[in-house]
């Protein structure tokens, strides 16, 4: 994955800001198509070669955009079969969201499709929108630079987390489907309900009464981890082999983590540096100090790190939530030692977020403006393991029924997780604000995929965009595979 050193950035901050100061229609019009290609390609995966496929660009996989750069691009579709790519965190116009037939259809063998918007900034990415093809890693980076990027005196590193299985995409979901995929809890819910959490310490994180049942759930009455992987992937590598990432002594890294994972949830740990957690989906939040942060599927994270002055090696961990199991890079300076890291931790990681606490702590920096809400939706969520199925408003993809809303209402969607299970939703063509966790209001991050853990409700509010049907959705794909999409419809 690209880095960019603290010189560097400063290097090329004089010219590029010369540049933006004197744009021309002309400069413009000559301004060249990036080109990104969704092709096959081959990893070492643990010693084992794996045919997987990617999105290639000029400069590997994935794109940067510099300050000012216009998203234009000419996607080839290199592949033996159809695909298309969302752009996620990006509000296109809807014709080019990249969602299958809706409106335009999949790219064929060979097609090429341009695309042609003004990119949102921030850490984004791109993934395919069939879920097969997303657990076959078609997914990548995609970081849109602000001219604060480019002056400021830090280095660039982007963290890409996937998990990854050696079987075709449609045995693991047999394997899912059979019950027989990973760990999971009992999916008692009601019993949940009535669980004793009196006399508990919730901390900051509960809000209400929906979280105090949650307080101190036991990970066996959750689902979690619904398919155990052959591996999980930090920059395409696990850590028998991680991205040394070489840093400057007593420097500062901005760190572009992204959840490109299709059913596991993971805790980013910093270790021996903390960091401070400064934007998520792309949208700066006042920064929260820590030395772990959890990230959901589909979400993003950017973590800056102060390093010490004395050289050494740091490595930044992501752990699977409930599991044992992790990935990660390290941020070494040159000629430090660098120890080997098992890929196993010696206890399990907690659950993710359970009482909602990490959200809680997040303000948005750009928040919404303050306006009474036109109309309010309450979004159930459902499903259970056995039988495997997951439903928006008990419904599944064929049988759903569309929120409808109004271009320039102000919509409140209120998640509500009946479930056993988490689900990070995901909502094209808008940036929504987090305004209320269960009973408690407040300004929360702005995001494009919420996380609502089991026996939750998350608040969201937005301003109806573009007249046309835009998808909410489930983001672990197994859940998406299985219909738990809905439409959020826009009318005029």
């Amino acid at each position: 994955m690209k880095t960019f050193s603290r010189r560097g950035f400063l290097t090329a901050s004089a010219a590029m800001l010369a540049a933006s100061r004197f744009p021309t229609r002309a400069h413009a019009q000559q301004a060249p198509a990036l080109g990104l290609s969704a092709a096959s390609r081959t990893l070492d995966i643990n010693g084992r070669a794996a045919t997987v496929f990617g999105l290639a660009g000029p400069e590997g996989q994935g794109l940067t955009l510099d300050p000012g750069q216009p998203f234009r691009v000419d996607l080839t579709n290199e592949l033996e079969v159809p695909t298309i790519v969302h752009w996620h965190g990006q509000i296109p116009p809807n014709v080019q969201d990249g969602v299958p037939d809706m409106p335009q259809p999949l790219l064929t063998p060979g097609e090429t499709r341009s695309f042609d918007f003004a990119p949102l900034p921030g850490t984004h990415w791109m993934h395919s929108h069939v879920p097969m093809q997303e657990m076959q890693l078609l997914a990548a980076p995609l970081i849109v630079r602000r001219p604060e990027d480019v002056a400021a005196d830090r280095q660039e590193a982007v963290l890409f987390l996937h998990d990854f299985s050696f079987k075709a995409p449609e045995e693991v979901m047999e394997e899912i489907l059979r019950g027989h995929g990973g760990k999971h809890g009992n999916g008692d819910a009601d019993a949940m309900l009535g669980m004793d959490h009196s006399g508990m310490d919730h901390g900051a994180g509960a809000m209400g009464d929906m979280s105090d049942n949650m307080g101190s759930m036991d990970m066996s009455a959750m689902d979690l981890n619904d398919y155990d992987w052959d591996a999980y992937l930090a920059n395409d590598r696990t850590l028998s082999d991680p991205e040394i990432v070489q840093v400057e002594k007593g420097g500062r890294v901005r760190l572009r983590i992204i959840n490109g994972a299709s059913a596991t949830v993971f805790w980013i740990d910093t270790g021996a540096v903390e960091g401070r957690l400064v934007a998520v989906d792309g949208h700066e939040v006042q920064p929260v100090a820590g030395s772990r942060f959890g990230v959901a599927m589909g979400q993003r994270l950017d973590i800056e790190i102060d390093l010490p002055n004395e050289g050494g090696a740091w490595p930044v961990l992501a752990r699977r939530e409930g599991a044992r199991e992790r990935t990660g890079i390290v941020l070494a300076t040159s000629g430090a030692a660098v120890k080997k890291i098992s890929s196993l931790a010696e206890t399990e990681a907690p659950a993710f977020d359970i009482d909602l606490g990490q959200e809680a702590r997040l303000r948005a920096i750009d928040t919404l403006p303050a306006r009474e809400a036109d109309r309010t939706h309450m979004v159930m969520l459902g499903g259970s393991m056995q039988p495997y199925v997951w439903t928006i408003d008990g419904a599944t993809w064929g049988g759903h029924r569309p929120i409808q809303a109004t271009s320039g209402q102000r919509v409140e969607l209120m998640f509500h997780n009946m479930s056993m299970m988490g689900h990070p939703m995901h909502l094209h063509g808008h940036a929504f604000q987090v305004v209320g966790i269960n009973n408690r209001r407040f300004a929360g991050a702005r995001r494009d995929t919420v996380y609502v853990p089991p026996m939750s409700m998350v608040t969201v509010a937005l301003d109806a965009g573009e007249t046309a049907n835009w998808m909410l959705h489930c983001h672990h794909m197994p859940h998406l595979e299985s219909g738990m999409m809905t439409e959020f419809r826009v009318t005029a």
